[in-house]
């Protein structure tokens, strides 16, 4: 059985960075010249990849249950 510990983590980091993009993207559009509704689908479009990738991180690693 492969290990995939070190792509999983490299995956996790992609997704804190997409975390930090969306909440950029949301902050750029409260801002005084911001588009709103620009900056929400921009954060929902981050928050999906975000979501994605965790997913595939978790599909490499998943949990291992002792009985």
């Amino acid at each position: 059985m492969h290990d995939y510990d070190h792509l999983s983590s490299r995956l996790e980091t992609i997704s804190e960075e997409l975390a930090e993009l969306a909440m950029a993207s949301l902050r750029d559009g409260l801002g005084e010249d911001g588009d709103v509704d620009a900056a929400k689908a921009e954060e929902r479009r981050l928050t999906k990849a975000r979501r994605a990738v965790e997913k595939a991180a978790n599909l490499l690693n998943p949990p291992v249950y002792e009985y």
